[in-house]
């Protein structure tokens, strides 16, 4: 069976695109792709069929499908050659079962899905794959493609720097000065990419960037460019998949540029419609209190949607005002029954730091995802029976100086409720039995 995508506008205008066509938006309208999928032909397999061809190749050694990606290809992107996949055996992240975590927030049955365990140490890993790998294909093809770039507040940048590297392509990244971590900040220097540094905020990064490749024939690699959003879209199926392929009840996930949301609605929406599952689990999109325009539009129930100055904040991926994919946000939220939640810098913290003490390392992103968590289950709206599974975007190891000034009581606007600095002494056996049974006789 011949399996076949193409680019077509999200708000439904006429037009069909191929996928190594340099496009981005439609031509008609201005606003977003999405890319549609064969899906006559992709029901000539039964549903039990998929997820048996799924589940063989899950994590095996047959290249390229123990990609957690890449083994769902005929759903993801059956375009691109084998021989030009760029894949760093992404996906296959494990469900952390939050016990502790859990029972603290009044749940039984919490998941951290662990997207900060792929290579580069974010979810972007995912998309950035599939993204990379057309481009190879187009350059086999003879299409002139000099370079791929992006404009990133950390992640991004570090992902396409890796994928491209590993293919032999160029990478530039456009990042906004002194609002990265020194961790986000060596990723792509490390990996090569032209990195520049701006004074200016990511919005105005993604503004700049999008002249740039427009005007030079630079390919694009945000989250705008539809085939990102391809292979985020099996972070919802992976979870599916891992829970013996049925729905859970709820999903949070932190939301800035929010193609991350509408991924996780296309995934559950092609496995509902080729009969994987039956239900959608409800969707919270969770935002930093400080670049919340998704929330302030969600309490308007999206009838109007304003971008906005986006302050400083400790979750400085999702510091964004001005989101690209919202209008794929709203239509994924409408769609799933889904809520949108905002933290605060204290709020936010201390979910990482509560969180931390339980045996996670999260992220200040998936912070702010856990603290929306936390505020839902307080009023009711998650019950304590519902699996609910939060999305950790990163690894808390990028974030170390967060950590730091977290038990330092240094982080602005945040108050430090459970710091754990080491306690300095003497080489001294009886100064040391004292300072372990003094924190003994507290804990107990």
């Amino acid at each position: 069976m011949r399996y076949r995508a193409w680019f077509e506008c999200f708000a439904g205008c006429e037009g069909k695109y191929k996928l190594t066509d340099i496009i981005y938006r439609c031509p008609k309208c201005e606003g977003l792709l999405t890319v549609v999928h064969d899906m006559e032909a992709l029901r000539h397999r039964s549903a039990a069929a998929w997820m048996d061809i799924f589940d063989r190749r899950y994590k095996r050694t047959e290249w390229p499908y123990g990609s957690g990606i890449w083994g769902k290809k005929e759903w993801v992107c059956p375009e691109v050659e084998n021989d030009n996949i760029v894949s760093m055996y992404e996906g296959g992240t494990n469900l952390f079962w939050a016990d502790r975590f859990s029972k603290d927030v009044g749940l039984d049955d919490l998941w951290i899905k662990m997207c900060g365990n792929e290579h580069t140490g974010s979810f972007k890993d995912l998309g950035m794959t599939v993204l990379v790998s057309m481009v190879k294909q187009m350059r086999s093809e003879g299409i002139e493609v000099p370079a791929v770039a992006c404009a990133s507040t950390g992640d991004t940048s570090a992902a396409l720097a890796a994928y491209c590297a590993a293919a032999g392509i160029p990478a530039i990244v456009f990042l906004p000065r002194n609002k990265v971590s020194s961790a986000q900040l060596i990723q792509p220097i490390a990996n090569g990419a032209l990195t520049l540094s701006l004074d200016t905020d990511f919005d105005g990064c993604m503004k700049l960037i999008q002249e740039v490749c427009a005007k030079n024939n630079i390919y694009l690699a945000n989250s705008m460019n539809s085939l990102r959003i391809e292979g985020q879209k099996t972070v919802g199926m992976e979870i599916v998949q891992q829970f013996d392929w049925e729905t859970v009840d709820w999903i949070v996930i932190p939301g800035g540029n929010l193609g991350n949301v509408s991924a996780l609605g296309k995934g559950f929406s092609m496995m509902k419609e080729l009969g994987i599952i039956n239900r959608y689990p409800r969707i919270c999109c969770a935002q930093a209190a400080r670049a919340n325009p998704l929330y302030e539009s969600y309490k308007k129930n999206f009838q109007e949607f304003e971008p906005k100055k986006a302050e400083k904040t400790h979750a400085s991926a999702i510091q964004i005002g001005n989101p690209v994919s919202v209008n794929k946000a709203i239509a994924c939220l409408r769609e799933f029954n889904g809520v949108v939640e905002q933290a605060t810098e204290d709020e936010l913290a201390d979910a990482c730091a509560r969180a931390d003490r339980t045996g996670l390392f999260t992220c200040p992103h998936t912070g702010v995802a856990l603290a929306a968590l936390i505020k839902l289950v307080d009023r009711g709206e998650i019950s304590r029976r519902d699996r609910v599974v939060v999305i950790s975007t990163a690894n808390g190891l990028k974030f170390a100086d967060f950590k730091i000034r977290y038990h330092e009581g240094r982080l602005e606007g945040v108050e430090s409720k459970r710091p754990n600095l080491p306690v300095e002494l003497p080489a001294d056996y009886d100064a040391v039995v004292k300072a372990i049974f003094n924190r003994l006789e507290k804990a107990g």
